[in-house]
């Protein structure tokens, strides 16, 4: 049981147009990473991440534009061609990681949800992840 997204079916569904009706702000990414169980908020280099023990699933940048958060590597690419003005890859470095770069003004409320669950369920362990999907009404 990994998250509620269907990303092969979202992957492209919407056109280069696409605005969201009301931008994410980094405040509501907090707040909702804030709330889930096991998650932590620390201070790295002056960057906002969130942890799960040592896993980091969620950063947000500097200036609270975008955020990177865990992503898996095989869809990743398929994201940034579908829709290149929300998703971007991550540096050089880091494309080891199963990590990606979404502008959070490209992005409603739900969409961020579902990302960041997503994110944090590849983080914690299964059991933690399939209760919190059952509280939610998710399965």
């Amino acid at each position: 049981m990994r998250a509620r997204t269907d990303l092969f079916r979202r992957l492209g569904s919407r056109s280069d147009a696409y605005a969201p009706d009301v931008a994410v702000t980094a405040d509501q990414v907090r707040e909702l990473a804030q709330s889930l169980p096991r998650s932590h908020e620390a201070l790295v280099r002056g960057r906002i991440k969130f942890r799960v023990g040592q896993i980091v699933y969620l950063a947000l940048s500097e200036d609270g534009s975008r955020m990177g958060c865990g992503f898996p590597k095989e869809l990743r690419e398929a994201a940034v061609q579908a829709e290149p003005w929300k998703f971007s890859l991550p540096s050089e470095s880091d494309m080891r990681f199963n990590w990606i770069h979404v502008q959070l003004a490209a992005i409603d409320y739900q969409e961020m949800r579902d990302l960041v669950e997503e994110a944090w369920s590849r983080a914690v362990p299964q059991f933690v992840a399939r209760e919190y999907a059952e509280a939610h009404g998710y399965l």
